[in-house]
C-alpha cells in the first residue's frame, strides 16, 4: 500500500495550484471511500465529497439537509486514510450559524481536507437543482463567508462560496452575491444552476475570480465540454454525482438480470473480477503486513 499522505499545508497548496491554473480541471464526486480510491486510481487530481451523494448513498434519502458534520467526518476520515488527493468537501450551509461553522471548518481542516464549499441557502437546504429553494439574506451570507475564512488555520485551505440565488432571485442577483462573497474573502466562486450556455460564459467575465461549475446529468445546467469551459476560464468542473448515478444504474441492471435469469451467468464481463476488486482495495498490502508480523514467521 505504501500510502504517503500529503497533509496540511502541502496538500492544500496542491489544490490551490489546481485552482489557480483555471484550466477547467475535472473533479469527480465521491460518496464513500471506495469511489474516492477509484477517482485517484483513474488519475484525477482531486476528489469532491458530495453532500447529495453521501445523503443518497449512506442514508437512502434525497438531498434535503439530512446529514450533519459528524456524518461528513466519518466519510472524510475513511477517504483520507486511503486517498492521497486533495479533498474538497460539500458542507451545505455549514451546519448552523457562524459559531457552528467555525467548528465545522476546524474539524474538517484537522482531518486533512483541503477545501470546503459553503452555500447561502436556508437550513434545511435542498439540492441545487431542486425547485423552491430559499436563501438567507446577503448580509448573513457574507458574514458566514467571513467566518469561514477566519476559522481556517492555513490560508491555502480553500473556501468555495456557492450561491443558489440564480434559481431564487435571478441571474443578476447571483452575480451580485458572488461579487460580495469574493470581497468577503472567498477563494473560489460557485454560482449554482445557471440555465444557459450564455450564462455560463458570462459568469467568469463578470466576476474576476476562480470559478467552479457543477454539471449534473438531468439537472438545470447545460453539460459543456472541458475545452469550452477552459476557454471560458473556469478552474474546476464538478461531476458531483456522475459516479453515484452510474452505480445506481449498474445496481438495477445486475439485480434485474439476476431476477430474470436466476444467476449472474452471462453477465460476468460487466462485473469487476474478484481479484481486481482486491487489487483496488490494496489487499496485497494487508497480506504482506500480516506476514511481516505473523508469529508463524518465527518458526
Amino acid at each position: 500500500m505504501a500510502l504517503e499522505i500529503l497533509v496540511g499545508k502541502d496538500i492544500n497548496k496542491k489544490l490551490k495550484t489546481i485552482i489557480e491554473r483555471r484550466n477547467a480541471t475535472i473533479v469527480p464526486g465521491a460518496f464513500n471511500a471506495i469511489t474516492a480510491k477509484q477517482i485517484q486510481d483513474a488519475n484525477f487530481e482531486a476528489v469532491y465529497l458530495t453532500g447529495a451523494g453521501i445523503t443518497n448513498a449512506q442514508l437512502g434519502l434525497p438531498d434535503l439537509g439530512f446529514i450533519n458534520v459528524n456524518n461528513l467526518l466519518d466519510i472524510v476520515n475513511s477517504v483520507r486514510d486511503i486517498c492521497e488527493l486533495p479533498i474538497i468537501v460539500d458542507i451545505d450551509t455549514g451546519f448552523g450559524n457562524e459559531i457552528n461553522l467555525y467548528r465545522t471548518i476546524r474539524a474538517l481542516e484537522r482531518s486533512g481536507v483541503s477545501g470546503v464549499q459553503i452555500e447561502d441557502q436556508e437550513f434545511p437546504k435542498k439540492c441545487g437543482h431542486f425547485e423552491e429553494k430559499k436563501i438567507i439574506s446577503i448580509n448573513e451570507a457574507i458574514n458566514k463567508i467571513k467566518a469561514a475564512v477566519d476559522s481556517r488555520i492555513d490560508n491555502n485551505f480553500c473556501i468555495i462560496a456557492r450561491t443558489d440565488a440564480r434559481a431564487v432571485l435571478g441571474f443578476n442577483a447571483a452575480i451580485d452575491r458572488a461579487g460580495a462573497f469574493l470581497n468577503a474573502g472567498a477563494d473560489v466562486i460557485f454560482i449554482e444552476s445557471p440555465t444557459t450556455k450564455e450564462e455560463i460564459l458570462k459568469i467568469p467575465n463578470l466576476i474576476k475570480a476562480p470559478h467552479m461549475i457543477n454539471l449534473v446529468h438531468g439537472g438545470k445546467t447545460p453539460v459543456l465540454e472541458k475545452k469550452e469551459l477552459e476557454q471560458m476560464g473556469y478552474s474546476i468542473v464538478l461531476y458531483a454525482n456522475a459516479l453515484l448515478q452510474a452505480a445506481m444504474l449498474s445496481s438495477y441492471e445486475i439485480l434485474n438480470y439476476i431476477n430474470k435469469n436466476g444467476s449472474i451467468s452471462g453477465y460476468e464481463n460487466k462485473l469487476v473480477s474478484f481479484n481486481e476488486r482486491q487489487k483496488i482495495l490494496n489487499k496485497d498490502f494487508f497480506d504482506n503486513f500480516e506476514k511481516k508480523y505473523s508469529l508463524n514467521g518465527d518458526k
